[in-house]
C-alpha cells in the first residue's frame, strides 16, 4: 500500500499535523519515509494513532502510553498498573453513566427545580448504575 502524506494522516486521524511530529519525537510512531521535505508514514499508523488517541481521552500520559506500546506479557509491574488503571476505568464509566442517565430523565422530568428531583438524585446516588457497567 502507497505511504500517506503527513497532511493526509492528519486529517483521517483528527489530529494536527504538529500532533503527529510530537508523537514521532516521543516514540509512539514512526514515519515511513519523505516526499520531499514533508513525512510519510505507512498506512498501519492509522489504528496506531487510534489507540493513542483513546489512551489520551482515558487519561493515560505519553510516557505511559509509549510503555505500553513496547509491553511484552512479560512486564508483570505494567500489567498490573493496566489492571488497576482499568479497575479506575470501571468507576469512571459508572459515574459517567449516572450522569447521562440523570441528564436523560431530567430533559423530560417536570420537577422544579430539576436537580431536586427524586428520581433525579435517586440515579445520581444509584449503587446499581456501577454495578451494571462492572458486569
Amino acid at each position: 500500500m502507497t505511504s500517506l502524506d503527513i497532511a493526509e494522516v492528519a486529517e483521517r486521524a483528527g489530529l494536527a499535523p504538529s500532533a503527529l511530529r510530537f508523537y514521532e519525537k516521543r516514540g509512539l510512531i514512526e514515519p515511513d519515509g519523505r516526499n520531499g521535505l514533508r513525512r510519510t508514514y505507512h498506512p498501519d499508523v492509522l489504528p496506531r494513532l487510534a489507540l493513542v488517541s483513546c489512551a489520551r481521552s482515558a487519561g493515560f500520559t505519553i510516557a505511559q502510553i509509549a510503555r505500553f506500546l513496547t509491553a511484552t506479557p512479560e512486564d508483570a509491574e505494567l500489567r498490573s498498573h493496566l489492571a488497576k488503571r482499568a479497575n479506575q476505568l470501571d468507576e469512571d464509566i459508572a459515574r459517567l453513566t449516572r450522569m447521562r442517565d440523570g441528564l436523560r430523565h431530567t430533559a423530560t422530568c417536570t420537577h422544579r427545580p430539576l436537580v431536586d428531583c427524586p428520581e433525579f438524585q435517586s440515579i445520581l446516588a444509584s449503587p446499581e448504575a456501577d454495578a451494571n457497567t462492572s458486569a
